[in-house]
């Protein structure tokens, strides 16, 4: 085995996980997950059926991340961060194989509390803020808040708030990469 498991987590079969992930107290990876390598999986998290996680993804604890969200590599769900996955759940009703796809694409932060309703995609290092509840698309390197989130800002690669001048070129304040804003959207020009 070259991850680490605790003895308090399960791993069900038919999962595929990568080297030099970690995965703590009381997690339960369920069956056919696919977790990629340098992966950290806190306390008390629960990664539901067919999942898929890139590499370099931490998920803090008590994230519960259900059927039909993909990772992209470098994401971060920060602590008792939640996803749904049925649009008008029902407990009358059996709604399991009409799970909506959730996407967070490279570099995506998703602060602590917040919720991503199901059926969107969170662009290349989209920032959420902590308790936000997100219920659209959201834009590469945009920076949302609030209930429902809206945008506030944009960030860099590095988490750091990017401030466009008048040509809409903004540089990274620690990372010195540079970034181009045009009708609302973000491109990284270097970096």
């Amino acid at each position: 085995m070259s991850f680490f498991k605790h003895e308090t987590s399960v791993i069900d079969d038919g999962c595929q996980i990568g080297d030099g992930t970690k995965i703590w107290h009381f997690s339960h990876i369920m069956p056919d997950c696919k977790i990629g390598r340098d992966c950290n999986i806190g306390q008390n998290v629960v990664i539901s059926p067919g999942v898929e996680i890139g590499n370099n993804v931490k998920i803090q604890n008590n994230v519960s991340v259900y059927s039909g969200v993909i990772c992209e590599d470098d994401v971060f769900l920060g602590p008792s961060a939640v996803f749904t996955n049925v649009l008008n759940p029902r407990s009358g009703i059996n709604r399991r194989g009409q799970y909506e796809k959730t996407l967070l694409r490279k570099g995506a932060t998703i602060g602590a509390n917040a919720t991503i309703v199901c059926g969107i995609e969170l662009g290349e290092y989209a920032f959420i803020g902590a308790g936000a509840v997100v219920t659209r698309n959201v834009n590469p390197f945009e920076l949302v808040v609030g209930n429902p989130a809206k945008r506030i800002g944009w960030m860099s690669k590095a988490g750091r708030r990017l401030e466009f001048n008048e040509k809409g070129i903004a540089v990274c304040p620690e990372g010195k990469d540079s970034y181009y804003k045009h009708n609302n959207i973000v491109s990284l020009l270097n970096g």
